[in-house]
C-alpha cells in the first residue's frame, strides 16, 4: 500500500495533488461531522467504579450531561467511602468504637445515623426468624455476631484457610449474643447504646451495602438525576429506565460464575443476593463460607445462593418497604426499641437495605420454613439455589426472570 500510495502522488501534478486531498478533506469533515451530529443526539452513558465495602462498585448515569453525571457519580462514590470509613468492622471507625464500648460493658454514644441503623437492622433480625420444632424461633440473619465472625477470620481483606479454635466458638455459643441484647435509647440527636453482654460485637456487613444503595438513590435524586444503576457487588438497585428500557441485569449462577438468568429492574427496584461463592475458603474438599449461622456458629450449607427482588412502596420522595416489628414477651425486644417505634407493628426500611438483609436469613432458612420467613420479611420475590444446585422460585419471581438455559430446571414454590 505505501509503494501504491508514491505512485499515485507521482501521477499527480502539485493543483491536482493539492485538489484530491482537499477532496479527502472535505470528505473526511463530512463524515466526523455526522458521527458527532449522531453521538450529540445519542444520549450519554455516563459510568464510574470504584472498590468500597471490599468489593467493586458501579455507578452508571444515563441520558445526562457529561458534567452534571460526573458531578452526580463523584458524589455517590464520595458517600461510599464514607461509610465505609464509618461503619467498618475492623479498621478503625464509629462501629469500632461502638465495639470497644459494649466489650468494656459501657455506654456509647453514637451518631443518628448509627443508631438508626442499628434499630432497622434489630427489626430485620427479628422479623427474620426461623421457628423451631418446639415452636421457639431463633435469629438467622444477626448483626450481633462480629465476634463470630472474626472467629472464623473473615474479619480481612484476606483470611486464611484455617479453622477457628473449638473453645473460642463453644464460649461464644454459650453466651449467644443477638441483637435483641441491644438496647438503643434516642438521646437528642444521637442515640446511647448499651448491651447487657459484652460478647455483643456489631457487623454491618449484611446491612450497609443495602443501606449505601438506599444513600446513593437520594443522593442522584437530590442533584436531579433520574435514571441510573447502582451496582455495589452484586447488590443493586435502579433509578428510572435506560431510554424507556427497564435496566437489565443478570443473576450469577454460583457454581459455573456464568449468567443463571437476567432480571428487568423497574424503577426503585433492587435486588440482593447471597452466596457461598463469594468470600469463602476450603479445607479437604470442604468450603467454608462467610454467611454464618448464629445458632450453630458454623458457616451455613442450606444454599448456593440466594436473590431477593424488592419492590418499593413509594411515601413523598422515600422509597421504603414495611416489615413487621414483632414486639412481645418471648421476643424481648428492648424497652427503649419498642418507645421508639412508639408500639407501631411495621418499620419502614429502604428498599435497598432490605434487598442487602433479606437474603441472608433467606439464605440460612431450612426449606420447609421458606416460606414463613420470607412472608416475615414482606418478600415475595426471590431465587434460591439450594445445596444440591436445584433452583426453586417463587410464582411472583418466575413472571420476572429470564432464564440464560430455557431448558433450565426450576421448582416453582407454590406461594
Amino acid at each position: 500500500m505505501a509503494e501504491l500510495l508514491r505512485v499515485t502522488t507521482l501521477r499527480c501534478s502539485p493543483l491536482r495533488y493539492s485538489t484530491h486531498l482537499l477532496r479527502w478533506a472535505l470528505l473526511l469533515c463530512s463524515f466526523f461531522c455526522s458521527l458527532c451530529l449522531v453521538a450529540c443526539n445519542q444520549p450519554v452513558v455516563h459510568q464510574q467504579e470504584a472498590f468500597v465495602f471490599g468489593t467493586r462498585v458501579e455507578v452508571v448515569v444515563y441520558g445526562e450531561s457529561d458534567a452534571r453525571a460526573r458531578a452526580a457519580t463523584s458524589a455517590v462514590l464520595q458517600e461510599f467511602d464514607r461509610l465505609h470509613h464509618r461503619l467498618h468492622a475492623w479498621q478503625p471507625s464509629e462501629l469500632t468504637q461502638l465495639n470497644a464500648a459494649l466489650e468494656k460493658g459501657e455506654t456509647a454514644l453514637v451518631s443518628a445515623e448509627l443508631g438508626q441503623l442499628l434499630l432497622g437492622a434489630q427489626a430485620v433480625a427479628q422479623a427474620g426468624r426461623e421457628r423451631t420444632e418446639v415452636g421457639a424461633a431463633e435469629e438467622l440473619f444477626d448483626p450481633a455476631i462480629g465476634g463470630l465472625i472474626a472467629a472464623w477470620g473473615f474479619h480481612a481483606d484476606e483470611f486464611k484457610p484455617v479453622l477457628p479454635e473449638p473453645d473460642r466458638l463453644a464460649k461464644w455459643l454459650a453466651a449467644h449474643p443477638r441483637m435483641r441484647d441491644l438496647h438503643i435509647e434516642p438521646v437528642g440527636e444521637q442515640y446511647r447504646v448499651r448491651s447487657d453482654k459484652p460478647e455483643v460485637q456489631i457487623d454491618l456487613g449484611g446491612y450497609a451495602k443495602g443501606y449505601a444503595l438506599d444513600r446513593a438513590r437520594a443522593l442522584l435524586k437530590a442533584q436531579g438525576v433520574t435514571n441510573a444503576l447502582i451496582n455495589i457487588g452484586g447488590n443493586v438497585l435502579a433509578l428510572g429506565s435506560k431510554g424507556g428500557q427497564p435496566w437489565r441485569v443478570g443473576i450469577q449462577h454460583p457454581r459455573s460464575g456464568q449468567p443463571l438468568a437476567a432480571l428487568d429492574l423497574r424503577d426503585g427496584e433492587a435486588i440482593g443476593t447471597s452466596g457461598d461463592y463469594q468470600r469463602f475458603f476450603e479445607i479437604d474438599g470442604r468450603r467454608y463460607c462467610h454467611l454464618l449461622d448464629p445458632r450453630t456458629g458454623q458457616p451455613a450449607t442450606t444454599a448456593q445462593s440466594v436473590t431477593v427482588l424488592i419492590s418499593p412502596h413509594t411515601t413523598g420522595d422515600g422509597n421504603v418497604v414495611t416489615i413487621p416489628t414483632p414486639i412481645g414477651k418471648q421476643d424481648r425486644m428492648t424497652e427503649q426499641s419498642a418507645a421508639h417505634n412508639a408500639t407501631q407493628s411495621a418499620t419502614q426500611i429502604g428498599v435497598g437495605t432490605l434487598s442487602d438483609a433479606a437474603s441472608k436469613p433467606l439464605f440460612l432458612a431450612a426449606a420447609p420454613n421458606l416460606q414463613a420467613v420470607a412472608g416475615a420479611l414482606g418478600v415475595d420475590q426471590l431465587v434460591r439455589v439450594d445445596a444440591q444446585g436445584q433452583v426453586f422460585v417463587t410464582r411472583a419471581m418466575q413472571q420476572r426472570v429470564h432464564w440464560s438455559d430455557p431448558a433450565q430446571r426450576v421448582d416453582v414454590l407454590a406461594w
